[in-house]
């Protein structure tokens, strides 16, 4: 098996590394920001942050304030170790 074999698949796309890294060094991280950060479009951040919550490897908080709603990400203890060990 090669190294690139070992390389983790859920985080083969740029988007998917972006979310990532973004979370490793940020608690929470809300949709806007997280979107502004990366530069892409709502539904491509939407499906790639799905894909990562499927996997457990971020958590999604969705609340209201004031009477808009609010999406934000945060990683998991899962998500911390599987980037970092995807990452060496």
């Amino acid at each position: 098996m090669g190294i690139i074999d070992k390389l983790n698949k859920d985080f083969e796309s740029r988007v998917r590394l972006g979310i990532m890294s973004i979370l490793l060094v940020n608690e929470w991280v809300d949709f806007t920001e997280m979107k502004t950060l990366l530069n892409i479009t709502d539904g491509n951040l939407a499906s790639h942050a799905s894909a990562l919550e499927k996997s457990e490897y971020i958590v999604v908080k969705k609340e209201f304030v004031g009477k808009k709603p609010k999406t934000s990400y945060s990683v998991t203890e899962k998500g911390r170790l599987a980037f970092k060990e995807h990452l060496s």
